[in-house]
C-alpha cells in the first residue's frame, strides 16, 4: 500500500490548513532535532552493548580471572 500524489498533496494541505505557514518550519525543526537526538542515542546505546558483550565474550575466554573460588585467592591456615 502505497500514497500516491493526491494523498500526498491532500495531507499537505491538511498540515498547512491545521499549523499555518509559519508553525510548520518550527515542528520541521523539533522534528529534525528529535530525530537526531533519538539516532545519537540508539548509537550510544548499540555502542554500549557492543562493549558488553566483548566483555563476556573476554570473560568467558578466560574464565579463571574471575572465579571467586579459585584457589589462588584463598588463604592458607
Amino acid at each position: 500500500m502505497s500514497l500516491g500524489i493526491t494523498e500526498i498533496l491532500l495531507i499537505l494541505v491538511a498540515i498547512i490548513l491545521l499549523f499555518g505557514g509559519k508553525r510548520i518550519p518550527e515542528i520541521a525543526r523539533a522534528l529534525g532535532r528529535a530525530s537526531y537526538e533519538y539516532k545519537k542515542a540508539k548509537n550510544i546505546i548499540k555502542d554500549e552493548a557492543q562493549e558488553l558483550k566483548n566483555a563476556i565474550e573476554e570473560t568467558a575466554e578466560k574464565p579463571e580471572a574471575f572465579n571467586p573460588s579459585s584457589d589462588k585467592e584463598r588463604p592458607e591456615n
